[in-house]
């Protein structure tokens, strides 16, 4: 037989049993993302990041003030994620709220197949799929149809591009500059890419003869000022940075948004139970590191500690950075070191059963966001009183956006600042009613729309010149009385 005739013999005999590991991860963590879609619609947020998109489709041209509310329109105010808020309201252009929820789901499942298959080149399949199904239970908590998910890959290959240079004793290829350039215009993180330029420089600079390590520092340097410069390559330019740096100035209010409070173990959960595993198992096995993968570790786990957010960097981060050292002191053998996929034809049926199986779940299936965001019979009794200026609860500012209507306060923290959302908190939950009655006066203020838990909706039912005016489980309207 000869070799032609071998090779299509060979490819007639291939079966899906022969897909790789990472690849059926990623078909599998998409069906699971798809079939829990309307737990990635689970932030009002999404409302707004749509609306945004929709904006600069409409407009062709990118915000640089506020239009949304009547408190700040006209200060300036960056898109960082602008790129990604296009691509969701395309999507949702496109097919509704599957649409977000498609866009989503491939990106995380794109970011778990790849991870498998970065592992996969040092370590067994098993050991591979077993850590990457660990890092995604880890990062459940944070799988939103919001930007920060479409970086996840990005991130995850813009981190291995460097270790794999560091351990190469080479500076990275400028191949990797349009990575984080993307990764600029999608969302406001990549300020952490430039950090991770930074702690793999120091790693190869450690590894290096003394005699390269000039030379070496110096290539590693012109590639930072390159990525610095890449991430200015957005219609923002350097504003981009500026901008991104904002939401770590807002202090105090970090503490009271959710996403960006300390880990809590207060109760026993999954990540404790992750950095107890990590631990026993570094105790027992000798794990050894050299000390800028050591730092690297440490400053991984203080950032995760620091804000429940960067949970899911932890947990894709930190199997990258201990890879090599792990697999050559355990000598652990690689589970794919040459194929990388499928052949064309089995990935083609593959990504045809995909798209006919996601077009029948979404034929039967209504995606939407949950009813608690999304107040529509409130804001419909709002829109006929015909208010000027709503005094809203934050969760409901995405929602206010979407159906046009300005509102007091969003989920821009960055935009209104510390001091701002600090005195709104307050006054909300009462824990200054002279603040409270303030806001009302001062923005002359004509409806209020709370949820029913909010302290401020009982003072409202008890002081005159307000009066409810709709109320539900999931809000409560009050509008001014007639002097």
């Amino acid at each position: 037989m000869s070799t032609e005739a071998g090779a299509i013999q060979r490819d007639k005999a291939f079966s899906l049993a022969d897909v790789p590991a990472w690849l059926w991860l990623g078909i599998g963590v998409y069906a699971l993302m798809l079939i829990g879609g309307r737990a990635l619609l689970n932030d009002s947020d999404t409302y707004w990041q749509i609306a945004v998109g929709q904006w600069i489709l409409d407009h062709h041209a990118l915000p640089r003030v506020d239009i949304y509310s009547f408190t700040k329109t006209g200060e300036p105010w960056t898109s960082s994620s602008w790129l990604s808020q296009v691509l969701y309201a395309v999507s949702y252009n496109l097919a509704g709220w599957t649409g977000p929820v498609v866009l989503a789901a491939t990106s995380i499942a794109a970011t778990f197949a790849l991870f498998a298959h970065i592992l996969g080149r040092r370590i067994p399949a098993v050991y591979a799929v077993a850590v990457a199904i660990a890092a995604m239970v880890l990062s459940m908590g944070h799988f939103l149809a919001r930007p920060h998910v479409l970086v996840l890959p990005i991130m995850l290959a813009w981190a291995y591009g460097l270790m794999s240079a560091s351990e190469r004793g080479q500076a990275p290829s400028p191949w990797l500059l349009p990575l984080i350039a993307l990764w600029a215009n999608l969302h406001g993180g990549f300020v952490f890419g430039l950090v991770l330029v930074g702690a793999f420089a120091l790693d190869a600079l450690w590894n290096a003869d003394r005699a390269q390590q000039r030379s070496l520092a110096l290539r590693w340097a012109l590639f930072g000022l390159g990525a610095l410069a890449a991430c200015c390559a957005t219609p923002y330019g350097w504003g981009s940075i500026l901008a991104a740096r904002k939401i770590l100035d807002l202090g105090e209010l970090l503490h009271l948004i959710y996403e960006w409070m300390p880990a809590d173990f207060s109760k026993f959960g999954t990540f404790e139970a992750a950095i107890l595993t990590l631990i026993a198992g570094a105790l027992y096995g000798g794990v050894k590191l050299t000390p800028p993968r050591i730092a690297l570790v440490l400053g991984l786990l203080h950032m995760a500690l620091s804000h429940v957010r960067n949970v899911e960097i932890f947990a894709l981060l930190l199997p990258i950075v201990v890879l090599a050292p792990v697999a050559s002191q355990f000598a652990l053998r690689p589970a794919w070191p040459a194929r990388i996929a499928a052949p064309a034809g089995v990935m083609a049926a593959v990504m045809v059963l995909l798209g006919g199986w996601t077009w029948l779940l979404a034929a039967n299936t209504t995606f939407a966001p949950p009813e608690s965001q999304s107040p529509s019979a409130a804001v419909d009794a709002l829109k006929a009183h015909n208010p000027k200026r709503v005094l809203n609860d934050l969760p409901f500012g995405g929602y206010l956006i979407w159906r046009q209507i300005p509102v007091f306060v969003d989920g821009r923290a960055e935009l209104y600042g510390e001091a701002f959302d600090m005195a709104y908190y307050r006054a909300m939950q009462l824990k200054d009613v002279n603040q409270f009655l303030d806001i009302l006066k001062t923005w002359e203020v004509d409806a209020v729309l709370l949820t029913p838990h909010t302290p401020a909706v009982s003072l409202l039912d008890n002081i005159s010149g307000w009066r409810r005016a709709y109320a539900d489980e999931n809000a409560v309207l009050h509008v001014r009385t007639p002097h």
